[in-house]
C-alpha cells in the first residue's frame, strides 16, 4: 500500500513522472489520508492513474461528479487512500499549469480539454494527401492557446523524394515554428527531437489519423506499447489505431501523450491565439484607414494592398478571414445559447413564484 503520510512526498513524489516542485509546493497544503498521482487514461467512469507504487483504477468522488469536475489525461490529482476500508477516490485536481483544449466537436458547444500540463505539442504530419497548411495552423492555434510550445514532426520523411522541400514550404507558411523531419518507421531523425524531451517534460501528440501517432510513439519508448494499422494502398496512409489518450513514461524520464486523431479542429476557443499565429496580416491591418476594416475592398485598405503588391499570400489571408468568420459565428452561437438558457430561467423562476403564489392562496382560503 502506498505511504499515508503526505510529509514522505517531499522527495518521493518526485518518481511521480513531471512531478517537480511546481507541483510539490501545491501539494503542501493536504495533510492526512491523501497520496498524489497523474492521469495516464481516462474511461468512462473510471481514471487509471499513475501513484508511486504502480498504475491503480480509481472513479472520482460524488462531489466532483456533483460539480462536473473531471480530471482529464496529464491532470495531478489527490487521491483519499484509506487502506482500512479499501478507498481510493479522487477528491481534487490540482490547479493546472495549462491546458490543450479545442471548442466542442459536432454540435456540442463548449471547450473539449485534450490533455493537461504539457510542455511541448508535437503536431504531427506526413508529407502525403495529409499535408496541410490550413490544418497546421489550426493546430497551431490551439497550442498557441495553450501555452505550450508548438514543434511540427513531418514524419514518413521515407516517403518522399523532396523533404527538404516540403519543410521549406511549411516554414515558409507557418513562420518560426521549428520543423523536424523523421521517420519513425526507419527510427531517422528521431534525435532531432531531444531538445524538447527529458526528465520532467511533457508532451503530447496531435494530428490527423494515420498520420503514425503510434508508431512514434513505438519508437520512442523503444518497445511496442501502441498498436500500428497497415497501410492502405489508396492513399499510404495508416489505419487509425489510437482509441484513447494515453500517458507513457519515456526511457530519458518524459512523459509522453498520445491522442487519437481528430477529425475536426474547432478553434473558437483559441480567439486570443489568432494575433500571434496571424501577426504579419495583423502588421499591415494597423496601416488600414478604417479600425474596423475588413480587408474586402476598403478604400485604403493596407492588407489588400500588400496582396497586391505580392508580400502578402492571398491563400493566407483567405484562411485568416475564414477562421475569423469561425470565430465570430461560434461566438454569436453561444452569446445565443446564453441568452435562451437566461429565458429558460426567469420562466422556470416565474413558474416557481406562481406555484408558491398559488399554494399561499390556497392557504388562505382554506382559514
Amino acid at each position: 500500500m502506498p505511504n499515508t503520510d503526505n510529509r514522505s512526498y517531499s522527495s518521493s513524489s518526485f518518481a511521480l513522472p513531471g512531478w517537480n516542485q511546481y507541483w510539490q509546493d501545491l501539494w503542501i497544503t493536504f495533510k492526512g489520508p491523501y497520496i498524489p498521482g497523474r492521469v495516464c487514461t481516462v474511461h468512462k467512469t473510471r481514471y487509471e492513474v499513475i501513484v508511486q507504487d504502480g498504475i491503480i483504477s480509481v472513479p472520482v468522488s460524488g462531489a466532483m461528479r456533483s460539480g462536473k469536475i473531471f480530471p482529464v489525461v496529464g491532470d495531478f490529482v489527490v487521491i483519499l487512500n484509506q487502506p482500512e476500508s479499501a478507498t481510493r477516490i479522487i477528491v481534487a485536481i490540482l490547479q493546472r499549469k495549462n491546458s490543450l483544449a479545442r471548442g466542442g466537436a459536432g454540435d456540442s458547444a463548449g471547450e473539449q480539454v485534450i490533455a493537461a500540463n504539457i510542455d511541448t505539442v508535437f503536431i504531427v504530419t506526413e508529407p502525403g494527401s495529409d499535408l496541410s497548411i490550413p490544418r497546421l495552423e489550426r493546430y497551431l492555434l490551439i497550442t498557441r492557446s495553450s501555452g505550450a510550445r508548438p514543434v511540427i514532426i513531418l514524419n514518413k520523411a521515407d516517403t518522399s523524394p523532396d523533404i527538404a522541400g516540403q519543410v521549406g514550404v511549411i516554414t515558409r507558411e507557418i513562420r518560426d515554428i521549428p520543423v523536424v523531419p523523421v521517420s519513425a518507421a526507419e527510427k531517422t531523425g528521431l534525435e532531432d527531437l531531444n531538445p524538447y524531451l527529458g526528465s520532467g517534460r511533457t508532451v503530447v501528440f496531435v494530428g490527423s489519423s494515420g498520420v503514425g501517432k503510434s508508431t512514434l510513439t513505438n519508437a520512442l519508448t523503444g518497445e511496442t506499447v501502441q498498436e500500428t494499422g497497415d497501410i492502405r494502398e489508396d492513399d499510404g496512409r495508416g489505419h487509425h489505431t489510437t482509441t484513447v489518450r494515453h500517458l507513457l513514461s519515456l526511457p530519458d524520464g518524459s512523459s509522453l501523450i498520445d491522442t487519437p486523431g481528430l477529425r475536426e479542429i474547432r478553434v473558437w476557443t483559441a480567439e486570443e491565439s489568432i494575433a500571434e499565429t496571424f501577426d504579419d496580416i495583423l502588421k499591415y491591418a494597423t496601416r488600414c484607414r478604417f479600425s474596423d476594416c475588413s480587408h474586402d475592398g476598403e478604400p485604403g485598405c493596407a492588407v489588400r494592398q500588400a496582396v497586391e503588391e505580392g508580400v502578402l499570400d492571398p491563400d493566407r489571408l483567405a484562411r485568416y478571414k475564414k477562421i475569423l468568420k469561425e470565430v465570430a459565428f461560434e461566438r454569436d452561437k453561444a452569446d445565443i445559447g446564453l441568452k435562451r438558457f437566461e429565458k429558460k430561467k426567469f420562466r422556470e423562476i416565474s413558474r416557481f413564484a406562481k406555484e408558491i403564489a398559488s399554494e399561499r392562496k390556497a392557504g388562505n382560503g382554506r382559514h
